[in-house]
C-alpha cells in the first residue's frame, strides 16, 4: 500500500555488478510492478542477430539501435505506471520525466564488483576484470558520442543513491520503499 507517493515508476541505474538487478527484482517482488531490464532486451536483440555481446560489447550494435532502445526507454518511462526499469542509463534517460524515482546503485569497492562477476559468471578474476573494463570502455564512449560528455551516473542527478558495499540487499530495498512511502 502506498501513502502519499508521487512516483509511478522507478529507474535502477548503475554499472556492472553493483547490485542493480538484485534491487530491481526485490522491488518487483515487493511491489508487484512490471519489471523491465534493458540488458535482457539487448541480449535478446543480440541472440536474434547472432551477436555475442560478451565478446564484442557495445560495438556490436549500431548507433541507431542504441538510440532506438533509449527512445523506447523514455517512452515506457513517460507512459507506463507501476514499473521498474533497470538499465545502465535508465536514470539518465528519465531526466525531465515526472513521477519517476531515479535510483543510482553503486559499489565503492571495485574488488567486490569483480568478485560478484567471478561468482555470477564462473570466470577467473583476470577474465572478470578484463570483461568489466571492456564493457565500460566500449559503452561509455558510444554514449558520450550519442548524448554528450555527461557523467551518466552523477549522484546529483538521482533521487536516491545506494552504495551496496555499505548497504545489504534488504537495507537497499528498505531505502527505496521508504522513499516511496510504502507501507506493507
Amino acid at each position: 500500500m502506498f501513502t502519499d507517493t508521487k512516483y509511478r515508476a522507478i529507474t535502477v541505474s548503475g554499472k556492472i555488478a553493483v547490485g542493480t538487478t538484485t534491487l530491481a527484482k526485490a522491488l518487483r517482488d515487493t511491489l508487484d510492478w512490471k519489471y523491465y531490464n534493458a540488458g535482457a532486451m539487448q541480449r535478446e536483440f543480440d541472440r536474434e542477430h547472432n551477436l555475442n555481446e560478451h565478446a564484442i560489447g557495445a560495438k556490436s550494435r549500431s548507433d541507431n539501435h542504441e538510440r532506438d532502445i533509449d527512445e523506447l526507454t523514455k517512452r515506457i518511462l513517460a507512459e507506463k505506471k507501476q514499473i521498474i526499469y533497470e538499465a545502465w542509463l535508465s536514470g539518465f534517460m528519465a531526466r525531465g520525466i515526472d513521477g519517476v524515482l531515479k535510483v543510482l546503485v553503486t559499489c565503492s569497492d571495485y574488488g567486490v564488483r569483480i568478485d560478484r562477476v567471478v561468482n555470477r559468471e564462473n570466470i577467473t578474476v583476470e577474465h572478470a576484470k578484463a570483461w568489466m573494463q571492456q564493457r565500460e570502455q566500449e559503452n561509455i564512449p558510444v554514449w558520450k558520442r550519442l548524448y554528450g560528455d555527461y557523467d551518466f551516473w552523477d549522484p546529483k542527478e538521482f533521487d536516491l543513491v545506494i552504495d551496496t558495499y555499505k548497504t545489504g540487499p534488504v537495507e537497499a530495498l528498505d531505502l527505496v520503499l521508504n522513499k516511496l512511502h510504502y507501507k506493507p
